[in-house]
């Protein structure tokens, strides 16, 4: 007979509001490592505004019902052959499940954009569990000094705001500008002092209590997201779901400058406002715009090794397991800063 563990399933898409519990706690058997694979004992797993995509259909899974969650620390309890790590081990699992590592995309260091890309807790089942299964070439060993608690944001929050900041070619000195300020945000900003130390930050943030938080963390100004800064950024890193902010950074950047936009998906609500898009305000003087497909593994290992040498580590507030459609709910409501992590009892 089977072994079983606690896992939370996404059965359908809906969505969510202040008393929605959109997932289901349910027994389900301990998933067996094949060739190659890995079985971790969850120790953490972060909470990620993916999750609330996928739930409300922007980003859904092929197929139900699937364990969601992508930033996972466990320790390899099992595995199959062809392994390099060992049980005991302390590792990691990112938002990149796996990719076929064979197209030209793959062959080229663009794993993130290849076509048979899956993504863990959406494609494959993810660490809303007591067990996951993972191909063993996905997953990192996580830095000593790190622990499990600070290290799971680091796994996509970290990741793709490193991947963000690198794809604004920012120099030292240049402005960066931060639109939202959640669990990426807090971290870039961290990463973005440490690599650039005679850049200035600019934040947007639609409530008091994150502008007083960036401010805490270094930011040179905070505002609201329509607010005129004191300076215009070369840069801006936009991690909303709107629409927007998207008008009003374009608007914002300096001449030359880009937008970078870390959002899977967008929500619908206020995409009318992109009808107010004008090219001499919005556009001209070379102003560009690019988006954030997923991460690479070369990615998450960079970055992992920057946080352990800059000590960066998020704000987090952790949620016992039992408790994960309560974080859903927060994460969507905004009731807490930083990164949301559920851990294990």
């Amino acid at each position: 007979m089977a072994k079983m563990m606690q896992a939370y399933l996404l059965e359908k898409t809906g969505q969510i509001d202040r008393n929605s519990a959109p997932l289901v706690l349910k027994s389900v058997p301990i998933p067996t490592p094949g060739s190659g694979q890995i079985c971790i004992r969850v120790s953490v797993c972060g909470v990620c505004h993916t999750e609330l995509d996928e739930i409300e259909g922007r980003t859904p899974p092929a197929t139900f019902p699937v364990i969601p969650g992508h930033q996972v620390v466990g320790e390899v309890i099992d595995k199959g052959d062809k392994v390099g790590f060992s049980c005991g081990d302390r590792v990691g699992v990112a938002w990149i499940y796996s990719a076929c590592g064979t197209c030209s995309l793959c062959l080229s260091e663009r794993e993130n954009l290849c076509s048979e890309f899956l993504a863990t807790g959406r494609d494959r089942d993810g660490g809303y569990a007591e067990y996951i299964v993972v191909p063993a070439a996905f997953a990192y060993p996580i830095p000593p000094a790190i622990g499990d608690v600070e290290a799971a944001p680091l796994l996509c929050a970290g990741a793709i705001g490193y991947r963000s900041l690198k794809l604004t070619g920012l120099a030292d000195g240049e402005v960066l500008g931060l639109t939202g300020f959640g669990a990426s945000g807090h971290i870039v900003l961290k990463l973005a002092l440490g690599l650039f130390p005679s850049s200035k930050v600019l934040v947007f943030a639609r409530s008091e209590a994150q502008q007083r938080f960036a401010c805490e963390l270094g930011a040179f100004w905070a505002g609201s997201t329509d607010e005129a800064p004191p300076l215009s950024p070369n840069a801006i890193i936009d991690t909303t779901p709107a629409w927007f902010p998207v008008l009003s950074s374009l608007k914002m950047l300096a001449p030359g400058g880009r937008l970078v936009i870390n959002a899977i998906r967008k929500e619908d609500h206020d995409v009318e406002v992109l009808k107010g898009i004008d090219y001499p305000e919005h556009l001209w003087l070379e102003k560009e715009i690019k988006s954030v497909a997923n991460i690479t593994r070369a990615d998450v290992r960079e970055f992992l090794r920057l946080a352990e040498r800059l000590n960066i580590r998020p704000q987090v507030t952790e949620y016992p397991f039992s408790q994960a459609n309560q974080a859903l709910r927060d994460l969507k409501f905004s009731r807490a800063t930083g990164a949301r992590v559920l851990v294990m009892g």
